[in-house]
């Protein structure tokens, strides 16, 4: 069993918990539920934006601890005002530290779509990704079925929400992509293993059709790489890690962008 593998177990036994605790109705119920969500394309394509979907992110499997001091209100600020035209907040505790807090507080501190960075397994997860604040969901491919992806997308589609199907592989992309999702993210990293390789997004560029917005993720840590996936049609960027792993990644996002 690998490291996505176990994630998934444990997401199916959260899920379960989560249900019993807060049920459709209480999530219905919240606030955020009533608001219209922010239009993803609108600030990938800003020209007044860099196209970076700046990440909140506290450890991953692969790397452990990666900033355990970070406040998720000053860091997601600041990623705003340097120009990010999304945020991405990881919401599983046991591998990758993030909270349901962190995702309200960046949605309280911030006006640009957010992602919520999860294992998206079942539909209660769509409506508290909604209730919660997030502007947009994430359906991995290689953790759900073609059918999965379907259903999903025309819920969080429904709901207002923006859908980011992430990819691997050609292989995924073939059997995965639908009408359903706006957004087509490449991850540059093996969820297997953990390794990670740019050259996928090269790779499949001119694979994913032009009428969904082309996000590469991970493995992006020099400007000059956001110039060359530009080149080949790329509209967003997903950093997380090269900011993070910082003192201040408010202050490395805005040297970073100095050179876009």
């Amino acid at each position: 069993m690998n490291i996505l593998d176990k994630i998934v177990l444990r997401k199916k036994e959260e899920v379960a918990e989560a249900k019993q605790k807060v049920s459709v109705k209480e999530l219905e119920s919240n606030p955020n539920f009533q608001q219209q969500p922010l239009v993803f394309k609108d600030f990938l394509i800003d020209e007044k934006r860099t196209g970076i979907i700046a990440e909140f992110k506290r450890r991953s499997p692969s790397k452990g601890l990666i900033n355990g001091t970070a406040n998720v209100t000053e860091v997601t600020k600041a990623y705003n005002l340097a120009g990010a035209s999304a945020l991405s907040i990881l919401t599983d505790t046991d591998f990758f530290g993030g909270k349901t807090e962190d995702l309200l507080q960046a949605r309280t501190a911030n006006q640009i779509p957010i992602l919520r960075k999860d294992f998206m397994i079942h539909e209660y997860q769509i409506l508290e990704a909604k209730a919660w604040g997030a502007d947009i969901i994430l359906l991995i491919a290689s953790i759900l079925t073609p059918q999965q992806i379907i259903d999903f997308g025309k819920l969080a589609q429904s709901l207002g929400l923006n859908v980011l199907l992430e990819v691997h592989n050609l292989e995924e992309l073939e059997k995965s992509i639908c009408p359903n999702v706006n957004a087509i993210g490449v991850n540059n990293r093996n969820l297997g293993d953990f390794t990670v390789n740019i050259q996928t997004s090269f790779d499949l560029a001119d694979k994913i059709p032009n009428e969904f917005l082309k996000i590469s993720e991970s493995a992006i840590d020099n400007p000059e790489v956001i110039k060359q996936l530009k080149a080949v049609g790329y509209n967003g960027f997903l950093i997380g890690e090269n900011f993070m792993k910082t003192v201040n990644p408010g202050k490395e996002i805005l040297e970073f962008v100095k050179h876009l």
